[in-house]
């Protein structure tokens, strides 16, 4: 679990509950069943007239992931420019053919978009073509990727709307019964005005700030692939991994970027080499 996300979902709502314990010994008038059903159920509705179910689910589902730990954030990006890097080194000594194993070895959690590139360059495309491919793959995974921020989104947008619907007709039966006791019109009122602090609790707190979350994974994912496109495509033209080293920490903040000759030190050091033996690249 993403320990800032939590974290921060519970302050969000403590708040609201310490503001209503310090301003009020009546906590039951900011609870109404009626409220709540009429504010999910109205966005659920509203969600699934615009969207096919199946999306749908999608962007339900992207609340729980907000709360997860996502795998590919900024701190794997130093070491997916390595793993290139260590590829070019296997091309220098055992040529493109060495990648064929390599391909067996990437991770699936990014949908095999690693194993795909490998397999563009084993198969012989240039360079160029090996960008332009991966290219169309990076723009269509992410419009699919965000079509549950889109959706989540859009029930950011209703809840509030349908909490002052349900405001609406809390006023309605309120001033419909004011001729019998007009009295009752300041509790009538407070109960009106719940279902719209419900929309705006579920937008502002639920709704939209997992809909940020996802968005922003998704930009840091499709940022991280076209990254390792710059380098997978200068590996396809069997380039040094110097200069794939150089092209792709051109894309990092300097504090991340990777440094040959310092894990070219600490494998040295580490395996109690001579500071004068030359250490085995492709290890590095």
């Amino acid at each position: 679990m993403s320990l800032n996300t939590f974290v921060a979902a519970l302050l969000g709502f403590g708040l609201f509950v310490g503001a209503i314990a310090l301003s009020t010994d009546n906590y039951y008038v900011f609870m109404s069943g009626a409220a709540m059903i009429l504010v999910l159920g109205g966005t659920l509705a509203s969600t699934f007239i615009s969207y096919e179910y199946q999306y749908v689910l999608h962007g339900l589902r992207g609340i729980l992931r907000a709360f997860k730990i996502d795998r590919r954030g900024r701190t794997r990006l130093n070491a997916e420019v390595g793993r290139v890097i260590r590829w070019a080194y296997l091309v220098q000594k055992d040529g493109i053919v060495s990648l064929d194993a390599e391909a067996k070895k990437t991770p699936g959690w990014d949908g095999g978009f690693l194993r795909f590139g490998v397999e563009l360059i084993t198969t012989g495309y240039s360079g160029e073509k090996v960008q332009s491919i991966l290219g169309n793959v990076i723009e269509s995974t992410f419009e699919r990727n965000m079509v549950g921020a889109q959706v989540l989104r859009s029930m950011a947008i209703a809840a509030p709307a349908f909490g002052m619907v349900g405001t609406l007709i809390g006023l309605i039966i309120m001033l419909d019964n004011m001729g019998d006791d007009p009295g009752q019109i300041g509790a009538g009122l407070a109960v009106a005005l719940v279902t719209t602090l419900y929309g705006i609790m579920l937008a502002r707190l639920i709704f939209a700030p997992a809909a940020t979350k996802l968005q922003q994974r998704e930009e840091i994912f499709r940022f991280r692939n076209y990254m390792i496109v710059e380098g997978l495509s200068m590996l396809a033209d069997e380039a040094s991994p110097r200069h794939i080293q150089d092209h792709m920490n051109s894309y990092l903040d300097p504090t991340i970027r990777y440094d040959i000759d310092r894990q070219l030190k600490s494998r040295a050091g580490t395996s109690g080499a001579k500071p004068d033996a030359k250490p085995d690249p492709v290890a590095a």
